[in-house]
């Protein structure tokens, strides 16, 4: 462990041990109350100062406060929410009585204390009420219009939010105390929803109307000023005595300044309330319903009750100043106790870091000997490497060099090879079958030819003596001509080859045609190869301006297999090879971009897995240099282009081949290589059927389908690989049987550990005598031929010596156990039989015949005329006893089959064996 480890554990740990002894964070609240207010008016504003303040003398208690204004539905939101922050008690004042009664009900049923206050709901589910008798109020109200107005007059009432409790008592409790003086008239009512401006409007309509009123009546302070206002405007204000109720501290000065006539004390009793709530949360004594007392404020009492209101918040702000000052002192406090501990870790830490660094000296001195070593070791190696890469560099520079000679030298025999097989692939001397492979020899020499002059091309790019030879001709002109080599591929493999080109008048440019015309011909030959029957490939070549000059963009697209993004950064690496699809070099799309790199253009790729790939070049339209004539230069594609279609065509993903005819034995052939499947198909079919498939996915589907009696495979395949394919078929209970022969062009000890790993039963390398692989595959026929005598010779159950796959050990014992079970059954048939081995008549047909010489009908009598022999042979049943008893329905049939498998019949047995016994 280093010492900077070391150092900063240490840190931590004493650092966490202080600051945990420091930590000066409040404690947690030992209650939550959550108070829920319907509006924020001046009134609600005091309740709540009151409510914050008398919470100073109870440091574990926390208030919450929300306000609905004066929205029923805000206001049961915040109720929800108070509840699922999990508040231990609820204090509401409900906007509207019959829309709140629900979620209150439901914060009741939850546990959860419930305190109303200044208005209820229309139910009793509640812990305690605290306010003012909104009706008592009323009924004083009532008596103060009685005495003003000496029994007689006309009055106009400004009532609250309908709904509300309040204001629905207030209302009763004057009409209860107005009925004693019938000539006092309510010639209107309205309702202001406790607001100012909404009274002010509802009385102005009111004075339109009614000429003569003596007073008016608002049920709170705020809606009497607005009908005040609504009646100066008239100048109607001085023959009107309006009254309210609060008699807050504004409306105290409103009565002393003659606005108001009367109010009425409504009181907020905001410290009331709290200690209300922590006799409940306390579990201590206290009362549901909880009155508070109300009083008259006029003229004569409103100078003394406003003196007492100011020295009430006098003492109110003295106490807020006293909670600062205490919170100021309680910060600094905790902050002189947080210095004094970071003081402490301070001292603690630098005697620790002064021991660290006096062991850290000691190390260093210790660690930079060892680092020294260390250092002349690594510069010995690091000069070794150099020399190394020195002489890997030689290596590859001869490598590549030799390897262009080779190329070079090869065209030679090549051309050789070419121009004879050309002229017999003219002659009518030769059957069908030479005819066949004089015609694989000629395609294959022509793509060997494309693939010597991409080598000789590339290394001539990489010495820089790769040069344009520029030429003036019409681009989309010859694009079409050059792609127009492709359209008889796509008819062959079924895709839809789409091509758009500039038109004729726009397509002039200066480039070297023949790189241009390879480049298409690169392209479009992996489209092809990687795109499926159905598929499309698209080529579309158009014009367009790029820094002040003119450019093409040619864009090759298919919707073929694609490449993983991985796969896509080393794309156009030389020698790169993508194992999805073994075909090709790995050289073609490197000279690709070599091209148009020296045509001064660039060249992405955009691929994805499973959805096609898409190519994209751009090149500037006018090269410099020296310009020649198009029909003077050296033109050289023949070759090029006939191997890069040849090499597309090979590669077809075409659909597997099946054909089963009336020989004896089925031999299934794998690879993705058309010509390949051909040649091998050719030399077989003389004594086998063949059955040809593509890739190792519809390979397996065939072996499943026909159970052929072997399998030649290939090791590198699209879709799934040889190596795959093999371990498919040894897993399947219908095929694990079936030898595979693997081929493959890479001879190596590694590749064939991991066939032998996944089943295989015989490697051969490429390329391959055609007798050799003959000859191995009759062999691993044969020997599968040794599972054959199992019933017919009357064996023992397969042993863990026994040679043969554990599965087919299986089958072959489980195949014993049903027909032994079930030899008494007249009725038991193949399908049956087939059904509880989970085959099909066919595949156990197969697979009986293949491991044990007999059709599973066969194997069945077989072990009834064998049990039939046993039992005759030792017991004393009859022959139509022992016919029954192994399954058949008629004793002759039973004579008839045992006389044509033993030779003799079961009464001559009989006859000899009495005849031994006397």
């Amino acid at each position: 462990m280093n010492l900077k480890s070391i150092f900063f554990g240490k840190l931590l740990l004493c650092g966490g041990f202080l600051l945990t002894l420091a930590s000066c964070e409040p404690a947690e609240a030992e209650y939550v109350i959550g108070v829920s207010q319907c509006s924020q008016d001046e009134w609600r504003t005091q309740m709540n100062r009151e409510i914050m303040r008398e919470s100073l003398f109870f440091p574990g208690v926390e208030v919450k406060i929300t306000s609905a204004n004066d929205d029923s539905r805000k206001q049961i939101q915040d109720i929800d929410s108070l509840l699922k922050q999990g508040v231990d008690l609820l204090v509401v004042a409900p906007n509207e009585a019959e829309s709140m009664t629900p979620i209150i009900e439901k914060a009741y049923r939850s546990g959860t204390p419930v305190v109303l206050v200044d208005r209820k709901t229309h139910s009793s589910r509640y812990t305690a009420y605290i306010g003012a008798d909104n009706r008592e109020i009323g009924r004083g109200i009532g008596n103060y219009i009685q005495q003003r107005l000496g029994g007689k007059g006309n009055i106009v009432e400004l009532t609250g939010l309908t709904g509300s409790t309040p204001a629905t008592e207030r209302h009763q409790g004057m009409m209860e105390e107005l009925a004693k003086s019938p000539g006092i008239e309510v010639l209107a009512t309205a309702s202001a929803g406790w607001r100012e401006a909404d009274a002010e409007r509802a009385f102005d309509s009111i004075l339109t109307r009614q000429p003569h009123i003596d007073m008016v009546i608002a049920q709170n302070d705020r809606m009497a000023l607005g009908a005040y206002e609504a009646a100066k405007k008239r100048n109607r204000h001085k023959d009107i005595l309006f009254v309210g109720v609060d008699a807050l501290s504004g409306a105290v000065n409103l009565v002393r300044e003659g606005v108001l006539d009367a109010s009425f004390i409504y009181p907020t009793a905001g410290d009331s309330l709290l200690q209300l709530a922590m006799h409940i949360l306390r579990g201590e004594p206290y009362q549901k319903e909880n009155i508070l007392s109300t009083a008259l404020v006029n003229s004569e009492n409103a100078r003394v009750m406003q003196m007492q209101t100011k020295h009430i918040e006098t003492l109110d702000r003295k106490i807020e100043y006293l909670d600062q000052q205490l919170d100021t002192f309680l910060m600094r406090y905790s902050s002189q106790r947080i210095l004094l501990w970071a003081c402490l870790l301070i001292l603690l830490l630098a005697g620790m870091l002064l021991v660290i660094l006096v062991r850290a000296f000691w190390t260093k001195k210790r660690l930079n000997e060892e680092l020294s070593a260390q250092k002349t070791k690594l510069e010995d190696q690091r000069d070794q490497l150099i020399a190394l890469s020195h002489q890997v560099e030689e290596a590859t520079r001869a490598k590549l060099a030799f390897f262009t000679n080779v190329s070079h030298d090869i065209r030679t025999p090549l051309t050789l090879i070419s121009a004879p097989v050309e002229q017999l692939l003219k002659s009518r001397n030769l059957d069908e079958q030479e005819h066949f492979l004089v015609n694989i020899i000629h395609k294959n020499v022509t793509v060997l030819l494309r693939l010597a002059n991409q080598i000789m091309d590339f290394r001539k790019y990489e010495n820089g003596k790769l040069t344009l030879n520029l030429s003036r001709f019409q681009l989309g002109t010859a694009m079409a001509e050059w792609a127009d080599s492709f359209k008889a591929l796509s008819y062959r493999k079924h895709i839809h080859f789409l091509c758009r080109f500039a038109s004729e008048e726009q397509t002039e440019v200066v480039a070297d045609a023949e790189k241009l015309e390879r480049i298409l011909y690169n392209l479009l030959s992996n489209a092809f190869k990687f795109t499926p029957e159905n598929g499309t490939v698209t080529v579309e070549q158009v014009f367009f301006e790029k820094e002040g000059k003119r450019w093409f963009r040619l864009t090759v697209t298919d919707d073929g297999v694609g490449m993983s993004a991985e796969h896509v950064q080393h794309i156009f690496d030389r020698f790169y090879q993508i194992g999805v699809h073994p075909g090709g070099s790995g050289i073609g799309l490197a000279l690709v971009k070599a091209f148009v790199e020296l045509h001064h253009g660039q060249i992405q790729v955009d691929s994805d897995s499973g959805k096609g790939t898409r190519f994209c070049i751009e090149i500037p339209t006018e090269q410099e240099g020296e310009v020649h004539s198009l029909d003077t230069l050296p033109r050289n594609t023949l070759n090029f282009k006939e191997g890069a279609i040849l090499q597309a065509e090979q590669h077809s993903l075409v659909a597997a081949h099946a054909e089963v005819t009336g020989k004896e034995k089925t031999v299934l052939v794998i690879d993705d290589d058309q010509d390949i499947r051909a040649y091998v198909s050719s030399f077989l079919k003389k004594d086998y059927n063949v059955l040809e498939a593509a890739n190792g996915q519809e390979g397996l589907q065939l072996a499943m389908k026909y159970v052929p009696d072997a399998v030649v495979c290939d090791v590198m395949m699209p879709v799934m690989d040889g190596m795959e394919c093999c371990r498919r078929l040894k897993q399947e209970l219908q095929t694990c049987h079936i030898p595979v022969m693997m081929l493959t062009a890479y001879d190596m000890a590694e590749q064939k550990i991991k066939g032998y790993q996944c089943g295989a039963d015989s490697y051969i390398a490429k390329p391959f005598s055609a007798e050799l692989l003959q000859v191995r595959l009759s062999n691993l026929i044969e020997n599968r031929k040794r599972l054959k005598d199992f019933f017919a010779e009357g064996a023992l159950p397969l042993t863990d010596t026994t040679e043969g796959h554990d599965l087919d050990q299986g089958f072959v014992e489980k195949l014993r156990t049903l027909i032994a079970r079930n030899l008494h059954r007249a009725d038991f048939t193949v399908e049956e039989l087939g059904e509880k081995v989970g085959l099909s008549r066919v595949q156990l047909y197969r697979k009986t015949k293949s491991l044990c010489g007999y059709p599973p009908n066969e194997l069945l009598r077989m072990a009834r005329l064998k049990k039939a022999a046993s039992l005759l042979a030792s017991t004393e049943k009859t022959i139509s006893e022992v016919a029954f008893e192994v399954g058949f329905n008629s004793p002759s049939y039973f004579a008839k089959c045992y006389r044509e498998y033993f030779g003799e019949n079961p009464t001559d047995f009989l006859k000899r064996k009495n005849q031994s016994d006397q």
